[in-house]
């Protein structure tokens, strides 16, 4: 395979560290833009290999560093945040300017990591992450699109409420009896990773990724047989859902009304047969993972 140098956003986050430590293993030179090269997920960067540039979403001449000489980017713009919350405008410009920058670049591919939709729901086309999708489309880049569902990193906690484990309980807008997909992120980096290294299968192709779907009450058995550790769920009711913000009500209401996340579990197993369910994160480490975040909090 040729070796390509792939520049990496977000490479100390969750999804772009997965998906530098996973391009490696192609033989692919991972360029990292980063804001703080000295903090410790930098030089965890560094010591595996890859190359660290400094630079920011919002320092375009940074930008343009980063991408000279890059064959392709792994797109994953950081969610912004205005006073109002989130602020999907700022994360569109954020996108759109890198697309912009990697056209003007020369280079060949990219990779958008954007977020799992919600069946017979019209896209939101006022949204940054769809907004990024459309003017990747029609930037000329040959491009792909992954759409992940929830992580099953959530459960090592988000911070915004949901999902985190307190006091044992874990909360989060779905029935507890009805099935959630969920999805690893060793798995979107695998997806990357296969968009890179085969273009013309990929090129032009939007993936909702899941790897598993298992009720929350099932999920969390799974998760107490693995860790040893006694930790339940319980759905949040709607006055809470409120209180975390409109976001976490909207998806509530959507969730009540019918309507789901719809990747195809089992044609993304034909395409990547080592896709993980939730057991196996868990005995691949994820187990491990929650009892440390959870006995050291």
């Amino acid at each position: 395979m040729e070796t390509r140098t792939i520049l990496v956003t977000g490479a100390t986050g969750r999804q772009g560290g997965a998906v530098a430590r996973r391009l490696p293993a192609d033989g692919h030179r991972v360029r990292a833009l980063v804001r703080r090269p000295e903090s410790a997920a930098a030089r965890a960067l560094v010591e595996s290999g890859a190359e660290v540039v400094a630079g920011d979403l919002d320092d375009a001449a940074s930008v343009r560093r980063a991408l000279v000489g890059a064959y392709g980017a792994f797109i994953v713009p950081p969610v912004g945040h205005g006073p109002q919350g989130a602020d999907g405008g700022l994360e569109a410009r954020r996108g759109r300017a890198l697309i912009d920058a990697a056209v003007a670049a020369g280079v060949e591919q990219a990779v958008f990591t954007g977020i799992g939709s919600f069946s017979g729901v019209a896209a939101d086309r006022t949204g940054g992450k769809q907004r990024i999708e459309r003017h990747l489309w029609a930037s000329g880049l040959r491009g792909t699109v992954l759409r992940p569902v929830r992580f099953m990193t959530n459960f090592l906690g988000t911070g915004i409420g949901i999902d985190d484990v307190r006091d044992g309980v874990s909360r989060h807008v779905f029935p507890a009896d009805e099935p959630v997909q969920l999805v690893a992120l060793e798995d979107i980096a695998e997806f990357a990773a296969m968009a890179f290294a085969d273009p013309d299968r990929f090129t032009g192709r939007t993936l909702e990724l899941a790897g598993d779907a298992p009720t929350p009450d099932e999920a969390f058995a799974e998760i107490r047989a693995a860790t040893g550790l006694d930790l339940r769920y319980v759905p949040l009711d709607a006055s809470e859902s409120e209180a975390l913000g409109p976001q976490v009500a909207e998806a509530r209401r959507l969730w009540l009304a019918g309507h789901r996340w719809h990747a195809d579990v089992e044609a993304l197993r034909v395409i990547h047969p080592g896709l993980r369910t939730l057991r196996t994160w868990l005995s691949q480490g994820g187990a491990d993972l929650l009892r440390k975040a959870l006995l050291t909090t």
